[in-house]
């Protein structure tokens, strides 16, 4: 039996939209989603993989530690996100390149890997999960260093020595914007080739910026210099210039990689969680600025990052800070420390500091440190919990943006 004409032109529809689906078709090239990281010793990474576990001590974050190792104990390898890391001190810079994993934070070399994690590894885990095209990380960090002067944006003009500058020679104009200025052509040298690092890249697709993400902060924070302390009636931020900097940088690096929309992702320093000085306050407030301009809305995003912090260490480490203060009472013979009148030997000094700090820092607190932290304060305790935390929001609201500009 012969089929009718009408059913035997439905099935010639059928046939020709089949032919054009995806599946049928040949598979369609990819476009590479890259992701620039920039910033200081926290956007490096000083959270040792040896405080993971501490992430699965919460059922809150119980099923991240899940997503950041595997079954067989090991952090988890990306099979679709690739890194480009640019590190090191002073010109020795160098580049540790693959696929994604832990070991990506802080480097003593650059090519080697540091036992260390930034935000970059679940920001890229994230990545890797909402996305379906590759992606490549291109993260460039260095500790120590400031927005002002180290990553000074070229639209903010060469940095202006103080009188305290020259009168200590430093900060010579000729460094004003350096790394703001290895971090371009790092990032350009990378998607010159992106090949060379990105195996699953395909040149017919091409490649997207579709992203940048922003965690500095600290050293401009404790800066009087460049932000001096204003009189206490005054209603102004002291730090208004950073925002003003910061907003400039933002509009440099989307002119210097042709995106002119790239989604920038601003991390809010946290350091010291919710309860800080004033001006921890302020300085967080000028971060955020720039996200609340109008020429930003939808492209700009401030993500806090105090509330990662780990309030349960962060206490612990104020003990831990008591005793280093004891420690120095004891040495310089403090008139009000037990060793005033400067009779007690170094190992009495040695066995009064033990007694101070087995009293002060309980058994269990001890082993929550050792479990969970790893390092200073000013690097968020060096606790893994609180960078995966930082990652994964950082990611989110990356993801967010990208989705608003496709609306």
């Amino acid at each position: 039996m012969k089929p009718s004409r009408s059913l035997h032109a439905i099935l010639l529809l059928f046939t020709a939209v089949l032919a054009m689906h995806p599946l049928a078709a040949a598979a369609q090239p990819k476009k590479l989603k890259v992701f620039i990281l920039a910033g200081q010793s926290n956007m490096e990474g000083h959270a040792k993989v040896e405080t993971f576990d501490y992430i699965g001590d919460d059922p809150a974050t119980a099923p991240l530690l899940r997503q950041i190792r595997g079954d067989d104990g090991k952090p988890r390898v990306c099979d679709h996100v690739w890194i480009s890391y640019l590190t090191g001190g002073g010109d020795n810079n160098g580049e540790g390149t693959g696929k994604l994993t832990a070991g990506f934070g802080s480097r003593r070399n650059p090519t080697e890997d540091g036992g260390n994690i930034g935000p970059e590894f679940t920001f890229g885990l994230t990545m890797d999960a909402a996305l379906k095209e590759p992606v490549l990380l291109i993260k460039t960090a260095w500790g120590g260093k400031s927005l002002y002067y180290d990553f000074r944006p070229p639209s903010a003009g060469v940095y202006p020595r103080s009188p305290d500058d020259m009168a200590k020679n430093r900060n010579p104009e000729s460094g004003s914007g350096h790394y703001y200025r290895l971090m371009v052509e790092h990032v350009k040298k990378v998607l010159a080739d992106p090949k060379r690092v990105c195996p699953a890249y395909d040149a017919a697709a091409g490649y997207e910026v579709a992203g940048f993400v922003w965690l500095q902060g600290w050293n401009d924070a404790v800066d009087r210099n460049v932000y001096p302390v204003l009189p206490k009636d005054s209603k102004e931020n002291r730090f208004a210039k950073y925002s003003e900097w910061l907003a400039d940088f933002i509009r440099d690096a989307r002119k210097d990689f042709g995106a002119p929309k790239m989604p920038f992702v601003i991390g809010v320093m946290g350091v010291g969680g919710e309860n800080v000085k004033a001006d921890a306050v302020a300085f967080r407030e000028a971060m955020t600025a720039p996200a609340l301009l109008p020429e930003f809305k939808g492209t700009v995003v401030a993500v806090p990052t105090a509330p990662f912090w780990s309030e349960e260490l962060g206490a612990i480490a104020d003990k831990h800070e008591k005793v280093r203060g004891m420690a120095f009472t004891l040495k310089n013979k403090n008139k009000n420390g037990p060793n005033k009148d400067g009779t007690m030997t170094d190992q009495q000094q040695k066995e009064y500091l033990k007694k101070f700090e087995t009293d002060l820092i309980t058994t269990a607190e001890a082993a929550m440190w050792q479990r969970g932290a790893s390092n200073a304060g000013y690097h968020y305790l060096g606790c893994a919990k609180t960078f995966a935390l930082m990652g994964q929001a950082f990611a989110e609201a990356n993801l967010k943006m990208l989705e608003f500009q496709r609306r």
